[in-house]
């Protein structure tokens, strides 16, 4: 057995997103047909809790719609060098004591290369992110992470209302809260949180407003000090 979360648009709540750990029979390997047992199994765990359906939310789903969602298929706009991938963006963008933004990553050829390079876990603790000429401090957590991700999906919004309103919640079936803290599923629920209460264009219209919002709620990803002291290194 094993716990994975999934993510609750809650509009109507302090938090915005309800973050809720299921049981499942876990299914190892890294096959492709052993992680959409662990789908199907997370998904199965949630609808007798009563969440259904569910749009699991990578490169793993079964559904387009959640393939395209997945953050390795989205793309940001940058003023210097025009669109990239959305993990790029996110891993060249941080700053650290000792050193950063590295945005040389935004153009390297491979996404991997970027989330492995040894500069990310050698120049002392993360500090924020700077895009552009836009600074995110570390508080809320994962509020740079989100804004990207919304950002990116932005220009799609009318799309999205036809397609993605219809699940109760969303997965991704690689994120393990005990070793991450980012997750595309929880950005994609905060994202039907803001366009159900008709906050997304005052949200995105600069990252003070997002922050502001983010912070004048309960919104709390949940992980635990000692993930946190992990991360903050990378």
């Amino acid at each position: 057995m094993a716990e994975r979360p999934i993510f609750v648009p809650a509009p109507d709540s302090p938090e915005l997103v309800k973050e809720l750990s299921m049981r499942l029979t876990w299914h190892p390997g890294f096959a492709p047909s052993q992680k959409k047992k662990n789908i199907i199994s997370l998904h199965e765990s949630a609808a007798r809790a009563g969440y259904a359906p569910l749009l699991e939310v990578s490169t793993k789903s079964e559904e387009k719609v959640g393939q395209r969602l997945s953050a390795f298929n989205l793309m940001v706009q940058s003023e210097q060098i025009g669109r990239l991938q959305l993990e790029k963006a996110f891993q060249g963008s941080k700053v650290f004591e000792r050193g950063g933004p590295y945005t040389d990553l935004y153009t390297v050829e491979d996404v991997r290369d970027a989330k492995r390079d040894l500069r990310l876990r050698e120049s002392g603790p993360l500090k924020g992110f700077k895009f552009e000429n836009l600074w995110f401090p570390l508080e809320p957590k994962t509020a740079f992470y989100d804004w990207l991700y919304i950002t990116a999906l932005y220009e799609h919004r009318e799309w999205l209302r036809r397609h993605i309103f219809q699940y109760a919640g969303f997965t991704d079936i690689e994120f393990n809260p005990e070793r991450s803290i980012n997750c595309q599923a929880r950005s994609c629920a905060l994202l039907v949180t803001l366009m159900r209460n008709d906050w997304l264009d005052a949200a995105v219209s600069s990252p003070g407003a997002f922050i502001r919002l983010l912070a004048s709620h309960d919104y709390r990803p949940d992980h635990s000090q000692r993930v946190q002291e992990e991360m903050f290194q990378r």
